[in-house]
């Protein structure tokens, strides 16, 4: 296929449209099931070099979860991209996510750090910045909510254990759970991880709020401090 081919020049059964309705979705490439929803492209650019553009862009090398990196800005800065096709891919982008969370909630047992960290993963490892949730609990360890305490970097000055606790006390949650996302992919708690995990716990035990766990997301992986030991 040359460059400039349409999808109307292309054999039948290698358009991605038909070719999903004869062998099933399950037979295309990321770039065909792209290039499906996009449905055209432009002049001497058809849908599926386009969807190849999405999926491969210059400022990160991730294939299709490259989708999760785009802004609204950068998509309708594409030639081919309008406004429209552009808040449909962060929808996609946003509905694969949700999709995730929501096989991973069959699982969640907040006593196992592993099934908090595969519920929060797809949310929070494609953050371009730290982002910390503390999530509160009641006496059987049901979820009572979710609050983002701070999104920067994780250190003393921007997590206070004054309004972690507040708010705790305000839902009446008996124990909590911090959980952040380190956007370089690795886990490793910083010197400020530590630290701040020393301080909530100090605090919350004073206030007869018990932190149960602070989880770090990486890239697909995750650590529990309390499983390793910090506390």
């Amino acid at each position: 296929m040359s460059k400039n081919n349409t999808i109307k020049e292309m054999c039948r059964e290698e358009r991605p449209y038909e070719k999903c309705e004869q062998y099933g979705a399950e037979n295309l490439t990321d770039a065909e099931l792209l290039a499906v929803l996009l449905r055209t492209g432009t002049k001497g650019e058809n849908s599926l070099q386009l969807a190849q553009k999405i999926l491969h862009p210059d400022f990160i090398q991730d294939g299709i979860l490259s989708i999760h990196q785009w802004s609204l800005e950068q998509l309708t800065g594409l030639k081919g991209i309008g406004k429209v096709k552009a808040i449909q891919i962060l929808c996609l982008s946003e509905l694969a996510k949700r999709l995730s969370k929501a096989e991973a909630r069959k699982q969640l047992d907040f006593s196992a750090p592993e099934t908090i960290a595969r519920y929060y993963m797809e949310e929070m490892r494609h953050r371009t910045r730290e982002v910390m949730k503390l999530l509160f609990l009641n006496t059987k360890s049901r979820f009572l909510g979710e609050n983002d305490i701070s999104v920067g970097t994780v250190n003393t000055t921007l997590v206070s254990p004054r309004e972690i606790f507040l708010e705790a006390l305000r839902k009446n949650a008996v124990s909590v759970i911090l959980l952040h996302n380190h956007p370089s992919g690795d886990p490793t708690p910083s010197k400020d991880d530590i630290l701040v995990t020393k301080r909530v716990l100090e605090a919350g035990e004073i206030l007869g709020v018990d932190l149960l766990d602070h989880i770090i997301i990486g890239d697909n992986c995750f650590i529990s401090l309390r499983e390793k030991g910090f506390f």
